[in-house]
């Protein structure tokens, strides 16, 4: 499905990186939040999920698997969030977000999500499903950083569990950038790739001059799976137009009993 492009009402770690007086910076997160439940015992940790995030604060958080209705869990859970989980993370601190509707089931939805301090001033959710049996989205906003000439162009992947899919998904967001993103935009794509083969970069990095901030950092990606033993390395931030200044994998017990991901961060300098 694709959602037209409206304007969205306004409505874990060390090391915690405050909002930078640098107007060219920008304090990303991306994280798949496993539908607001811990991986140890199926148990709720959304409350916690919001903790962390608000104790890292950054600029934009770029989220997967976001549960955006359940009927199901509403019934089950009596602290279960009236709002939809974006929405009741977001809370006071991200004034704008956008959420890509992905997997509608009838117990409710769930898709991913942009939370952003900053106003999102136009987004769409592209959908790039390879199969009825997994239902996957690009959700791409276009962001009005103040003093910054031009927008901020995000998008929020979460690519197939196999790799032919995976190549064919990059194809079309690598087409998505070359007609929508103008080649001097900033740019970041963030989220979860599954790409434990390290393969589907390589649709992006030269063709679009693209740096995924950990190869720069530390020649390799971040290990992000599973959280209680990263082995495996599934999420990525690619960014065209800054300069990377720090960039984290935010691993450790609380982690752990949040998602069966880690949170990734990174803090970019705009070039």
């Amino acid at each position: 499905m694709t959602d037209a492009p409206i304007q969205p009402p306004a409505t874990v770690a060390p090391p915690v990186v405050p909002r930078s007086a640098d107007a060219d910076a920008l304090h990303i997160v991306t994280y798949n939040i496993h539908k607001g439940f811990s991986p140890l015992h199926g148990r709720m940790a959304v409350h916690e999920l919001r903790d962390t995030l608000h104790a890292l604060g950054p600029d934009l958080v770029f989220l997967q698997e976001v549960q955006g209705l359940s009927h199901l869990h509403a019934r089950r859970h009596a602290n279960w969030p009236s709002q939809p989980q974006h929405e009741f993370l977001a809370d006071s601190l991200w004034s704008d977000f956008a959420y890509g509707r992905n997997a509608v089931y009838d117990e409710g939805h769930h898709g991913n999500a942009i939370l952003s301090r900053f106003p999102i001033v136009r987004w769409d959710n592209e959908d790039i499903s390879q199969s009825r049996f997994e239902s996957r989205g690009l959700l791409h906003c276009e962001i009005e950083v103040p003093g910054w000439p031009q927008r901020l162009h995000c998008i929020n992947v979460h690519l197939a569990l196999f790799a032919r899919w995976r190549h064919r998904q990059v194809e079309l967001l690598r087409a998505r950038i070359e007609r929508l993103v103008p080649p001097d935009a900033p740019l970041v794509i963030a989220g979860d790739f599954n790409d434990w083969t390290r393969r589907a970069g390589r649709g992006l990095r030269l063709p679009l001059g693209l740096t995924e901030v950990f190869e720069h950092t530390s020649g390799r990606p971040a290990r992000s799976f599973p959280a209680a033993l990263p082995l495996f390395t599934l999420d990525r931030i690619y960014t065209r137009g800054f300069r990377v200044k720090l960039a984290h994998a935010h691993h450790g017990r609380q982690s752990a009993r949040m998602s069966d991901h880690v949170a990734l961060s990174a803090l970019l300098v705009r070039t």
